[in-house]
Protein backbone atom coordinates (compact mmCIF):
# COMPACT_ATOMS: atom_id res chain seq x y z
CA UNK A 1 0.00 0.00 0.00
CA UNK A 2 1.32 3.39 -0.98
CA UNK A 3 0.17 6.97 -0.69
CA UNK A 4 -0.27 9.35 2.21
CA UNK A 5 -2.20 8.50 5.35
CA UNK A 6 -5.33 10.62 5.74
CA UNK A 7 -7.35 8.82 8.44
CA UNK A 8 -6.43 7.29 11.78
CA UNK A 9 -8.88 5.04 13.63
CA UNK A 10 -8.56 4.22 17.32
CA UNK A 11 -9.81 1.46 19.54
CA UNK A 12 -10.98 2.75 22.93
CA UNK A 13 -10.22 0.49 25.91
CA UNK A 14 -6.49 -0.03 26.26
CA UNK A 15 -5.72 2.58 23.60
CA UNK A 16 -7.56 5.80 24.42
CA UNK A 17 -9.18 4.88 27.73
CA UNK A 18 -7.63 2.97 30.61
CA UNK A 19 -10.23 0.30 31.45
CA UNK A 20 -9.87 -1.36 34.86
CA UNK A 21 -12.61 -3.75 35.93
CA UNK A 22 -11.38 -3.81 39.53
CA UNK A 23 -11.55 -0.01 39.81
CA UNK A 24 -15.35 -0.29 39.82
CA UNK A 25 -15.35 -3.06 42.45
CA UNK A 26 -12.59 -2.39 44.97
CA UNK A 27 -13.83 -0.93 48.23
CA UNK A 28 -17.38 -2.09 47.56
CA UNK A 29 -16.88 -5.86 47.72
CA UNK A 30 -14.51 -8.17 49.60
CA UNK A 31 -10.97 -8.21 48.20
CA UNK A 32 -11.00 -11.96 47.60
CA UNK A 33 -14.22 -11.69 45.58
CA UNK A 34 -12.80 -8.82 43.51
CA UNK A 35 -9.74 -10.95 42.77
CA UNK A 36 -11.95 -13.82 41.58
CA UNK A 37 -14.07 -11.55 39.38
CA UNK A 38 -11.02 -9.95 37.77
CA UNK A 39 -8.90 -13.09 37.37
CA UNK A 40 -7.58 -13.74 33.89
CA UNK A 41 -9.42 -17.07 33.63
CA UNK A 42 -12.74 -15.26 34.28
CA UNK A 43 -14.20 -17.76 36.80
CA UNK A 44 -17.34 -15.68 37.40
CA UNK A 45 -17.87 -14.84 33.74
CA UNK A 46 -17.80 -11.04 33.96
CA UNK A 47 -15.61 -10.68 30.88
CA UNK A 48 -17.74 -13.19 28.96
CA UNK A 49 -20.96 -11.40 29.89
CA UNK A 50 -19.43 -8.07 28.89
CA UNK A 51 -18.41 -9.59 25.58
CA UNK A 52 -22.02 -10.61 24.99
CA UNK A 53 -23.06 -7.01 25.65
CA UNK A 54 -20.35 -5.78 23.29
CA UNK A 55 -22.05 -7.90 20.64
CA UNK A 56 -25.39 -6.22 21.18
CA UNK A 57 -27.00 -8.05 24.12
CA UNK A 58 -28.70 -5.79 26.67
CA UNK A 59 -28.21 -5.96 30.42
CA UNK A 60 -31.80 -7.16 30.78
CA UNK A 61 -30.94 -10.09 28.51
CA UNK A 62 -27.68 -10.95 30.24
CA UNK A 63 -28.74 -10.74 33.91
CA UNK A 64 -30.92 -13.87 33.84
CA UNK A 65 -27.97 -15.79 32.38
CA UNK A 66 -25.65 -14.49 35.10
CA UNK A 67 -28.17 -15.46 37.78
CA UNK A 68 -28.64 -18.95 36.33
CA UNK A 69 -24.90 -19.58 36.04
CA UNK A 70 -23.51 -17.71 39.05
CA UNK A 71 -26.43 -17.07 41.41
CA UNK A 72 -28.46 -14.01 42.28
CA UNK A 73 -25.73 -12.46 44.43
CA UNK A 74 -23.21 -12.32 41.57
CA UNK A 75 -25.93 -11.11 39.21
CA UNK A 76 -26.59 -8.20 41.57
CA UNK A 77 -22.88 -7.34 41.57
CA UNK A 78 -22.74 -7.53 37.78
CA UNK A 79 -25.72 -5.17 37.51
CA UNK A 80 -24.08 -2.74 39.94
CA UNK A 81 -20.83 -2.94 37.96
CA UNK A 82 -22.57 -2.16 34.66
CA UNK A 83 -24.64 0.65 36.14
CA UNK A 84 -21.49 2.30 37.55
CA UNK A 85 -19.31 1.50 34.54
CA UNK A 86 -17.73 4.93 34.56
CA UNK A 87 -15.84 3.89 37.69
CA UNK A 88 -14.01 1.30 35.57
CA UNK A 89 -12.58 4.13 33.43
CA UNK A 90 -10.18 5.88 35.81
CA UNK A 91 -8.21 7.89 33.24
CA UNK A 92 -7.18 8.33 29.65
CA UNK A 93 -4.21 6.25 28.54
CA UNK A 94 -1.15 8.42 29.27
CA UNK A 95 0.00 10.50 26.33
CA UNK A 96 -3.00 9.78 24.13
CA UNK A 97 -4.78 13.10 24.54
CA UNK A 98 -1.61 14.85 23.39
CA UNK A 99 -1.31 12.49 20.44
CA UNK A 100 -4.90 13.17 19.40
CA UNK A 101 -4.33 16.91 19.69
CA UNK A 102 -1.18 16.73 17.58
CA UNK A 103 -2.81 14.61 14.90
CA UNK A 104 -5.87 16.84 14.81
CA UNK A 105 -3.68 19.93 14.56
CA UNK A 106 -1.79 18.36 11.66
CA UNK A 107 -5.03 17.85 9.74
CA UNK A 108 -5.55 14.11 10.03
CA UNK A 109 -9.10 12.79 10.29
CA UNK A 110 -9.62 10.84 13.52
CA UNK A 111 -12.24 8.18 14.27
CA UNK A 112 -13.17 5.53 16.82
CA UNK A 113 -13.92 1.83 16.32
CA UNK A 114 -14.65 -0.09 19.50
CA UNK A 115 -16.13 -3.30 20.82
CA UNK A 116 -18.32 -1.81 23.55
CA UNK A 117 -21.86 -2.18 24.87
CA UNK A 118 -24.46 0.27 23.65
CA UNK A 119 -25.54 0.68 27.28
CA UNK A 120 -22.17 1.68 28.72
CA UNK A 121 -20.32 3.43 25.89
CA UNK A 122 -21.77 6.80 26.88
CA UNK A 123 -19.58 6.77 30.00
CA UNK A 124 -16.46 7.23 27.84
CA UNK A 125 -17.58 10.57 26.41
CA UNK A 126 -19.19 11.70 29.66
CA UNK A 127 -15.96 11.20 31.58
CA UNK A 128 -13.64 12.32 28.78
CA UNK A 129 -15.50 14.80 26.54
CA UNK A 130 -12.27 15.73 24.81
CA UNK A 131 -12.44 12.39 22.99
CA UNK A 132 -15.71 13.34 21.35
CA UNK A 133 -14.19 16.65 20.29
CA UNK A 134 -11.25 15.02 18.55
CA UNK A 135 -13.05 12.05 16.97
CA UNK A 136 -15.23 12.73 13.98
CA UNK A 137 -17.37 9.69 14.81
CA UNK A 138 -17.20 6.26 16.44
CA UNK A 139 -18.51 2.87 15.37
CA UNK A 140 -19.65 0.95 18.47
CA UNK A 141 -20.11 -2.80 18.18
CA UNK A 142 -22.98 -3.02 20.65
CA UNK A 143 -24.95 -0.47 18.62
CA UNK A 144 -24.22 -2.05 15.25
CA UNK A 145 -24.33 -5.69 16.41
CA UNK A 146 -21.10 -6.21 14.52
CA UNK A 147 -17.73 -6.57 16.19
CA UNK A 148 -14.01 -6.71 15.56
CA UNK A 149 -12.25 -8.61 14.13
CA UNK A 150 -15.03 -9.50 11.68
CA UNK A 151 -14.72 -7.82 8.30
CA UNK A 152 -18.21 -6.31 8.30
CA UNK A 153 -17.45 -3.78 11.04
CA UNK A 154 -14.40 -2.44 9.19
CA UNK A 155 -16.48 -2.12 6.02
CA UNK A 156 -19.16 -0.28 7.96
CA UNK A 157 -16.55 2.18 9.23
CA UNK A 158 -15.29 2.69 5.68
CA UNK A 159 -18.78 3.51 4.44
CA UNK A 160 -19.75 5.71 7.36
CA UNK A 161 -16.54 7.75 7.44
CA UNK A 162 -15.66 7.63 3.71
CA UNK A 163 -12.38 5.88 4.41
CA UNK A 164 -9.88 4.84 1.77
CA UNK A 165 -8.49 1.60 3.25
CA UNK A 166 -5.01 2.21 1.83
CA UNK A 167 -4.90 5.65 3.49
CA UNK A 168 -6.27 4.47 6.84
CA UNK A 169 -4.40 3.35 9.98
CA UNK A 170 -6.03 1.43 12.81
CA UNK A 171 -4.57 1.19 16.33
CA UNK A 172 -5.76 -1.54 18.71
CA UNK A 173 -4.17 -3.28 21.70
CA UNK A 174 -5.60 -6.67 20.64
CA UNK A 175 -3.64 -8.47 17.92
CA UNK A 176 -6.63 -10.20 16.29
CA UNK A 177 -8.37 -6.85 15.81
CA UNK A 178 -5.25 -5.41 14.17
CA UNK A 179 -5.14 -8.48 11.92
CA UNK A 180 -8.79 -7.89 11.02
CA UNK A 181 -7.99 -4.36 9.93
CA UNK A 182 -5.04 -5.53 7.84
CA UNK A 183 -7.23 -8.18 6.21
CA UNK A 184 -9.64 -5.35 5.29
CA UNK A 185 -6.80 -3.54 3.51
CA UNK A 186 -6.04 -1.02 6.24
CA UNK A 187 -2.71 -0.35 7.90
CA UNK A 188 -2.84 -1.95 11.35
CA UNK A 189 -0.71 -1.12 14.38
CA UNK A 190 -0.58 -3.10 17.61
CA UNK A 191 -0.81 -0.51 20.37
CA UNK A 192 1.45 -0.66 23.41
CA UNK A 193 1.76 2.98 24.52
CA UNK A 194 1.56 6.51 23.16
CA UNK A 195 5.27 6.84 22.46
CA UNK A 196 5.34 3.62 20.45
CA UNK A 197 2.23 4.74 18.58
CA UNK A 198 3.97 7.97 17.60
CA UNK A 199 6.98 6.06 16.32
CA UNK A 200 4.86 3.57 14.38
CA UNK A 201 2.77 6.33 12.83
CA UNK A 202 5.91 8.20 11.82
CA UNK A 203 7.17 5.07 10.09
CA UNK A 204 4.00 5.17 7.98
CA UNK A 205 4.68 8.76 7.00
CA UNK A 206 2.37 10.48 9.50
CA UNK A 207 3.85 13.89 10.25
CA UNK A 208 3.12 15.45 13.63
Amino acid sequence: MTGPITDIVFDFCGVLVDWQCRAALEGRYPDDLVERICADDDPLGFFRYEDDMDGGALLADVLPVVAAEQGDGIADIFRDYIERYGDALPRLVPGMENLLADLDGAGYRLWGLTNWSCETFHFAFEKFPQLERYLGGTVVSGVEKKRKPNADIYRLAEERFSLDPAATVFLDDTAKNVDGAIAAGWHGLKFTDADQARRNLAELGVRI
